[in-house]
Formats: structure tokens, sequence, C-alpha cells
């Protein structure tokens, strides 16, 4: 299949305000455009990131001292004027997680003219990436959600998390502000009373609210995604689903190994809601087969490519953010060709996977043996960022060893008697009301 005629005259400034340094989906998209012929620039949490050792990225810039968007509005103002043949060239800002989406959204008008956005604000945006927003966006539409509960207290946590039923799903509303450092994540299972109370106490520092769900229960072939992209008329002319056949955290965490698989249900779900939303541009879905209903319920709506975006490459290369280019830019988006069994690997989390799960295998289909696959890091035409991410790799892990092994001489320490805990007062679930 030829490849798309790219306007080459336009380049890409990719966009993460968040500070990990192995965020695969902004190398993803550095590749996906470079290989296009497309110039390539980054705005990533340091100069010295994985990603700015790729070839295919012509300049890196730390991303500013504050996530605040006026900030983020006048950088990438400074970096079109520097990077366009002409002083009003236009750039594309590609924006690779929640918060730069919301930022680069909430500037959009002032940026009209030289930065190339989907028609988006906001509050279109907050419907979805909220994830106590998302919840009721679900139940405005008919659309199969897992049961969420939002309580205003440590207690009313803890009566609504048994009601639920443990072990629960623990995730904060907007986890673009959880302060780096702090220990928390985005989304964490609790399988006791205690630390869904102790979670909740630490709501002020999250810095948005905590919300429980129902765990739908985690198996093989049961968890889904759907990677798309709705142009200027609001057309889905990009989209596909796959199957997650490892993750990291296993069942709920980010993909570690994904496969194009075919899944007519999800697709129709996927596409239905974009309409009903009116949504435009880029977009990541998680959904989970509940086994006891039938039902695939709506996890996660990502207003931004997904990590693993690249999976849906198809044999001319078209992903979504090749065709974000193309629409923005004024050309014809092509058909998108599928490649059913083809899989996509994040090296440092599939290692991670196997190690804790190594027993857990994907289907196999029936397209297994013309199967392709890509690795989200090692690449043979662009080798730099691979290196850059495996020395940085390691010393990650060799801090967080250390750190756990200083947790457990502390723990190992008698304490001075003064400071020993006296006897634990243990509530009873049956003290708790079901509802």
């Amino acid at each position: 299949m030829p490849v798309p005629p790219f306007d080459t005259r336009v380049p890409a400034v990719l966009v993460r305000l968040d500070r990990n340094p192995f965020h695969h989906g902004t190398l993803g998209a550095a590749r996906s455009l470079g290989r296009a012929g497309i110039p390539v620039h980054a705005v990533v949490e340091a100069a010295g990131s994985p990603v700015a050792r790729s070839r295919y990225v012509r300049s890196a810039r730390p991303r500013p001292g504050s996530a605040a968007s006026t900030e983020l509005a006048a950088l990438l103002l400074r970096i079109a004027g520097e990077v366009t043949d002409t002083p009003s060239g236009p750039v594309l800002a590609v924006p690779l997680d929640d918060i730069s989406a919301l930022a680069l959204a909430r500037r959009r008008a002032e940026l009209a003219g030289r930065v190339l956005l989907p028609e988006q604000s906001e509050e279109q945006l907050l419907r979805v990436a909220d994830k106590a927003a998302l919840a009721t966006t679900c139940a405005r539409l008919g659309l199969p959600h897992p049961r969420t509960e939002l309580p205003s207290d440590a207690d009313e946590a803890a009566a609504m998390a048994w009601a639920l039923g443990l072990p629960v799903v623990a995730k904060w509303s907007r986890p673009w502000l959880l302060p780096a450092g702090a220990g928390l994540r985005s989304t964490t299972i609790l399988r006791s009373l205690a630390e869904v109370r102790a979670l909740y106490g630490r709501t002020p520092q999250a810095g948005s609210r905590l919300l429980l769900q129902e765990l739908l229960p985690p198996g093989r072939d049961l968890d889904w995604f759907f990677h798309g992209y709705a142009d200027a008329a609001g057309r889905c002319a990009v989209g596909a689903t796959g199957r997650k056949e490892r993750s990291w955290p296993d069942g709920a965490g980010l993909t570690a190994v994904g496969r194009w698989s075919p899944n007519p249900e999800v697709d129709r779900l996927a596409r239905a809601l974009l309409d009903a939303l009116g949504y435009r541009g880029v977009c990541d879905l998680d959904f989970r087969l509940d086994r006891d209903t039938g039902a695939y319920h709506l996890l996660d709506f990502n207003p931004r490519p997904g990590a693993q975006f690249r999976l849906f490459a198809d044999p001319a290369g078209l992903d979504v953010v090749r065709a974000l280019h193309l629409d923005l830019t004024g050309r014809p988006v092509p058909p998108h060709s599928p490649v059913h069994g083809r899989r996509f690997v994040v090296e440092n989390y599939a290692a991670l996977s196997l190690l804790t799960s190594p027993r857990r295998r994907g289907a196999a289909g029936p397209d297994t043996a013309r199967r392709t696959v890509e690795r989200a890091w090692c690449a043979a035409d662009d080798p730099a960022p691979a290196l850059a991410m495996g020395r940085a790799w390691l010393v990650h892990l060799l801090r967080r060893a250390l750190v756990a092994a200083g947790r457990r001489l502390a723990a190992g320490r008698p304490r001075h008697p003064a400071t020993l805990p006296g006897p634990a007062v243990r509530t009873s679930p049956t003290q708790l009301t079901r509802r």
C-alpha cells in the first residue's frame, strides 16, 4: 500500500507534562511521524529523556517548571516560531498524557493559527478524563460501567467498599493531579477495610476525590481496548480493537503485551460513544467483559493516544497519530487496513509481568503464524532510546530495591516501649451495613 502523502512542512510537537521517563507512547509517536518525514520536536520531562535520544526527535525541551497551561502555551508558540519555515507557519501539537490534553484544550483559542489541535474544549475532555465524571457520563448514556461510589469521609468509604464487596478498585478522580514522589497510584486494588480507610486519608495529598469501584474479575481474554481517531467531521476515520494479554500491575495496569484482535461489540460501543459525545481527536478506551452478564464495561477513557497505539499500525504505517496529522493539515485519511494478530510488547513491563505471573498466556488465534510484533523500545533503525531506557530502568529498579530493603530493616527493629501501639480494636464486617 502506498504511504499517505503528508504535509512535511508542518512539524509535530509531542507534549508530555508528566515526569515518567519510561513513557513508550511518546517514543512511538516520534518514530511514527519521523519515519513519515515529518519533523518532530518534543516537550518532555527532561532534555536527557530516553525519548530525546531518538534519531527522529530533532529537539527536546524540558517541560515547563509549572504545569500551568499559560506557560505551556507560551512555550509552544516559542517553539512554533523557531521550527517552522515561515514566521506564521503552524505546528501540530500531540498531547501524550491527560494533563497535556486538558492544558492544550484550555488554551486552544489563543493557540489557534499557530498550533493545530482538534476541536475540543476542556469541559468536553473532563467529562471522560475525570473518572467520577466518566461514571456519570456512562450512566447518562446507558453504557455499562462498574458500580462506582464517591465517599465523603473514611467511614463512608469503608461502608461503601463493604457494600461493593472486597476487593475493590480505588481510583483518584483526576490522577494527573497526583504529586510526584508521594507513592500514590492512579488505580489501586484494595483488599481490606483498613487499606480503604488509609487510602481515603490521603485525599488532601492526592488533589482530587477518591472513588471506589466494583472489581470486575480479571481473566484471560476479558480485557480489551479501542484506539480511534475522530476527524473534524466527527467520523471515526481510524479505529481498532485489541486484547490485553499481559498488564503491569497484573489486572489493573497498563498493557505490557497486546494483540490486535477483532471485537465487533467493543468496536460498536466505542464508536457509538464517540458519536454520542461529538468527540474529536485521538482516544484510548479500556473495556472489561463481565462474565456474569456478558456486557463489556467501559473502565477508562483517555482523550489522547494510548501508550500502545502503535499496535494498530496498518501495512501502510497508518495509525491514530498519523491520522491526526493528515486530518489537521487538510489531507485525506485513507482507509485503515486491519492486521489481526499483530502484537505489541513493552519490554520492561512485559518482563515484570512474566516474573510475577509466568503461567499467564494469551489465547492463540487462527492468524498466529503470520502475526507481526512491534516492540515499544527496541527498533533496528533507532537503537539509542532502548539503550538509554535500559540504563535508566536498572537505576530505577535498584533504587526501588534499596527503598524496600530499608523498610524491611526498619520494620524489624524493636521500638521503644513508649511507642508501641496498644491493642488493636477490630471492626467486624457485620457491623457495616450493606447497601
